[in-house]
């Protein structure tokens, strides 16, 4: 068998499964997959690893050894009923390289859907594009991962190494999908996760840190505001020193390569903010919901020190507020509750990322390109807790998390193309045998 002969297979495979192809990622986009309602996108990936014909385990996340892990991110949602998806592939011969094709089901809320041109949940294809949230972030990937070995198999050709195929919860605010599925015992020689990466390869990315800030005030009527304490005025000062940091950050950027170049690699984002209880009383109590972003190398509990530091100083109150009326001590409670999650560096030279180089190059027609990302990825669970090389490389999408997000369709194809072209050449292929 020509190589030649077996890649125009499979990219002919590819082409001709395209239409089903995007009616499943539409119907998948369908479905509000949302914190806490993954299940009925579950339930679809499940009958299409069944329908492949894999070994399809499927497990509640929870469990003492994921939360005594290292790496788990607090959570403040059941997880008895949050389930990860894994389809495993067993050549009858091993002898080919392993392989994870990593993606979640989970997408982040949809935000006012009358700021959408249509339902968010509509996956109307449009001039190239797949909207819909989760078009892009990142459900095109899931079933690019399903179609690539779909094609690989329909072309008439048996991988020669072993493939799990995952679909993971909790990527967008904890990374303890992946994480449970690494301590499910789902390892392997390479990682791919076909985020929407721009037809591109992610060289570094962020660690990330959530946790709310509780700041404390002193209720009184309007009419004597002097004698109470504005909790919302004070929780305006945790912003400024936060922000503070943030700044202090940034400026270590040239002690970090992969991120010199950024304009501002390490970003504070205020999330969520609510606080008091009546128009006409002082608020006694404003709540902050924080992201914070750590450079790869640095230990998450080192980066909370730093944060616990911060706004402990800031809660020593200011004669001189940058804004508003002089702030005294007050009190500020912070919790971790999300990602407490380490970045991660793909270093240059591995076989992984050469396979993947050549599979784009003969899809694409142009190099491989990579970059830095200041965003959160799975990878770092591979990475750091398994030494596995994870190679994030997904179509280009446009309005990730935002308004109209979508896909495009042609990247779609040239994704599933390339990550079925990257399955056969390391994996390896065998005709496979008449029955």
């Amino acid at each position: 068998m020509g190589t030649d002969d077996a890649t125009d297979r499979i990219r002919a495979a590819v082409d001709a499964n395209f239409a089903e192809q995007l009616a499943v990622t539409a119907e998948l986009v369908g479905l509000p997959t949302t914190r806490g309602d993954e299940e009925p996108g579950q339930d679809l990936i499940e009958r299409a690893l069944r329908g492949l014909r894999l070994d399809v385990d499927r497990w509640t996340i929870d469990s003492a050894e994921l939360r005594d892990h290292p790496g788990f991110g607090p959570t403040t949602v059941d997880y008895a009923r949050m389930t990860n998806v894994v389809g495993t592939y067993r050549p009858e011969r091993d002898r080919g390289r392993s392989l994870i094709l990593n993606g979640h089901i989970d997408v982040v809320p949809a935000g006012p859907t009358g700021r959408w041109s249509r339902s968010p949940w509509d996956a109307e294809v449009r001039d190239g594009w797949m909207y819909g949230r989760g078009a892009g972030d990142m459900k095109a990937g899931l079933m690019a991962n399903l179609f690539a070995f779909t094609a690989v198999r329909d072309a008439g050709l048996d991988l020669t190494g072993r493939v799990h195929i995952e679909s993971v919860v909790e990527e967008e605010c904890t990374g303890n999908g992946s994480l449970a599925a690494l301590l499910r015992g789902y390892t392997a020689d390479a990682v791919i996760i076909p985020e929407p990466e721009e037809d591109a390869l992610v060289r570094a990315n962020v660690g990330v840190i959530w946790f709310t800030v509780l700041v404390s005030g002193e209720p009184t009527h309007p009419r004597e505001m002097a004698s109470g304490f504005n909790a919302i005025d004070a929780a305006y000062h945790v912003i400024g020193a936060l922000r503070g940091l943030e700044e202090r950050w940034n400026e270590r950027k040239a002690d970090h390569p992969h991120f010199a170049d950024l304009d501002h690699p390490i970003n504070v984002n205020f999330g969520g903010i609510r606080g008091g209880d009546w128009p006409s009383s002082v608020p006694a109590w404003c709540e902050l919901q924080v992201r914070v972003a750590i450079y790869p190398g640095t230990d998450p509990d080192d980066a909370w020190a730093e944060i616990v530091d911060c706004v402990t100083e800031a809660a020593r109150g200011t004669d001189r507020p940058l804004s508003g009326p002089p702030v005294p001590a007050f009190t500020a409670e912070l919790t971790p509750n999300g990602f407490y999650a380490r970045g991660y560096v793909l270093e240059p030279g591995s076989d992984a990322e050469a396979v993947l180089a050549s599979a784009h190059a003969s899809v694409a027609g142009e190099e491989l390109t990579a970059f830095t990302t200041p965003g959160y990825l799975d990878a770092q669970v591979f990475a750091n807790f398994a030494n596995m090389p994870a190679l994030v490389y997904g179509p280009v999408t446009e309005d990730i998390h935002g308004f109209d997000e979508r896909v495009s369709v042609e990247s779609i194809r040239r994704c599933t193309t390339t990550i079925a072209l990257f399955l056969a050449q390391w994996c390896g292929i065998d005709e496979r045998r008449q029955a």
